[in-house]
């Protein structure tokens, strides 16, 4: 059985929600404050997080990138009373999985999960049935992803699921030109309503953790109209 771990401060919420996963044969763990929530993912094992954004003590934003700064990379959903772009936006950057707009319906949402679970499925059965063995080695870059571990020279790298999962597509694709339209559906193939920015901020996260100097990419380039190529880091 999958645990689920749901905050949100809204005790009619909580309730719903908790009825309704544990009739998709969940179960579920209820945190009302982000303080507590921190507390409950960082000291148990979770297979989902759905996290509301507006907490008492520290709001979902900031849970996420806790969670995410301890290399806790459970899948999370966010909850978010705002239909604003620049929450899904910030939501998605501190490492959240996916968002859901209040009001929802709990089949909304339980469809979402779904989701995550056939991406972090697929992703495994492709890792599996890599060709390139137990590890993926572009300049002094090293992926394991049987292992979800990625160094460079020598120093290990921390990322979010779907960080590590376009990495790996990159790297098993080196010297290729790649569009945005093909990494998303490729990498977040199964959600029609993640925002067109998503593939960007994820390469820019990439970057940032990749690159000496992410402003001058060496691995990550960007080939302007089309997309982007992962090569070897120059000499």
């Amino acid at each position: 059985m999958k645990r689920i771990l749901v905050v949100d401060d809204e005790l009619s919420i909580t309730t719903l929600l908790k009825y309704n996963l544990e009739k998709e044969n969940f179960e579920v763990e209820v945190c009302h404050d982000g303080e507590s929530a921190l507390e409950a993912a960082t000291n148990n094992q979770f297979d989902f997080i759905i996290l509301d954004l507006m907490l008492p003590q520290i709001n979902g934003f900031e849970v996420t990138k806790q969670l995410r700064k301890n290399n806790i990379h459970t899948p999370i959903i966010m909850l978010t009373a705002k239909d604003e772009t620049l929450d899904k936006i910030i939501g998605l950057e501190v490492g959240a999985d996916d968002y859901v707009t209040k009001p929802f319906s709990p089949r909304e949402l339980i469809a979402r999960i779904r989701a995550v679970e056939r991406r972090l499925e697929l992703a495994g059965n492709k890792q599996t049935e890599s060709t390139s063995g137990e590890e993926i080695r572009v300049g002094s870059l090293i992926a394991y992803p049987k292992n979800y571990r990625v160094t460079k020279d020598g120093e290990e790298l921390n990322f979010t699921k779907k960080e590590f999962e376009l990495l790996i597509y990159f790297m098993e694709r080196q010297n290729r030109i790649i569009g945005r339209d093909e990494l998303m559906n490729s990498i977040w193939q199964d959600d029609m309503y993640h925002l067109s920015r998503t593939v960007d901020i994820h390469v820019s996260h990439l970057r940032e953790k990749i690159e000496d100097d992410p402003k001058k990419p060496k691995y990550i380039k960007t080939v302007r109209g089309f997309g982007y190529k992962f090569q070897e880091s120059d000499a």
